[in-house]
C-alpha cells in the first residue's frame, strides 16, 4: 500500500516482505522502542508496526514533517487489520487519473504551483475507468484512450474537521485529439503543456512524491516491457 501522509512516502507492507537495502538507512523495532520524530532520519524501516504505531506515525507528520526525512518503510504483522483500522479511521474517497502520451511527450497541468497530473474523484455510479478518462479530458479538454493501468497511490488529508484517505487509481492513455487543449480553470490549473522525457524530470523537481511515484511506476514497467521484447 503506496500511502503518503503530508506527502511523505509512507509504504505499507506484509511482514512477510523484507524492503531492499536501498530502500532504508535507519530500522526502528516497534516492539521494543518508541517512535520519536528524533528517529524520523533519512530512509526508515519500522519493523512489526502495529495501529498505534501508524497512529502516532499521523500525529507526527501530520503537524511537522521532520527534517531530513525522505520516507517510511511500515511491515505490518496483520496487515488486512491494519487496512480495516485505516478505513474506520478515514473517510474513503476514490479517484482517477491519467498519464497522457503523445508519441514521445506526456501532458502535465500546472496546478496550485506544482506540476501534476489531471485527476478527480469518481461521480457517483460511474467506474474508475470511466472517471480517469473523464477527469482527464475535462481538465485539459482534450480526448484520449485509456490503456493499462499503472499503480494505486493513497494519501490523506483534512477538510472540514474530518480526516480523508483518497485512494487513486492511475492508467496510461493515448491521446486522440488535442487540437483544442486548454486548462480547465475553474479548477484551480492555470497551463496544460507538452513534455519530453527530460522536462518531465525538471518538472517533478516542483511537484508532489506521490505523482514522481506514478512516474517511477511508469518507466519502470515501461522498462520492463522493451526488455521484454528482446
Amino acid at each position: 500500500m503506496n500511502l503518503f501522509i503530508n506527502d511523505i512516502p509512507v509504504q505499507l507492507v506484509r511482514s512477510s516482505e523484507r524492503p531492499n537495502k536501498s530502500e532504508f538507512n535507519n530500522i526502528i523495532n516497534a516492539e521494543i522502542e518508541p517512535i520519536t520524530q528524533a528517529k524520523l532520519l533519512h530512509r526508515v524501516w519500522i519493523k512489526h508496526a502495529k495501529r498505534e504505531d501508524l497512529d502516532q506515525l499521523f500525529d507526527l507528520l501530520d503537524t511537522t514533517v521532520p527534517q531530513g526525512l525522505i520516507s517510511i518503510t511500515l511491515t505490518i504483522d496483520d496487515y488486512d487489520d491494519m487496512k480495516k483500522f485505516l478505513k474506520k479511521k478515514f473517510k474513503v474517497i476514490k479517484a482517477a487519473g491519467g498519464l497522457v502520451r503523445k508519441k514521445d511527450k506526456i501532458l502535465m497541468i500546472y496546478r496550485l504551483k506544482k506540476w501534476d497530473l489531471p485527476k478527480g474523484k469518481l461521480d457517483k455510479g460511474e467506474s474508475i475507468r470511466e472517471a480517469a478518462v473523464r477527469e482527464v479530458q475535462e481538465e485539459c479538454n482534450v480526448k484520449v484512450e485509456l490503456n493499462d493501468k499503472i499503480c494505486t497511490t493513497w494519501h490523506t488529508y483534512t477538510m472540514k474537521k474530518r480526516r480523508i484517505l483518497k485512494k487513486t487509481s492511475w492508467y496510461t492513455m493515448d491521446i486522440v485529439k488535442d487540437s483544442k487543449m486548454k486548462p480547465q480553470t475553474e479548477e484551480d490549473i492555470e497551463e496544460v503543456r507538452w513534455m519530453t522525457r527530460k522536462e518531465v524530470f525538471h518538472a517533478l523537481q516542483d511537484s508532489y512524491k506521490s505523482i514522481g511515484f506514478v512516474f517511477d511506476c511508469y518507466f519502470k514497467k515501461e522498462k520492463q516491457a522493451e526488455e521484454a521484447k528482446l
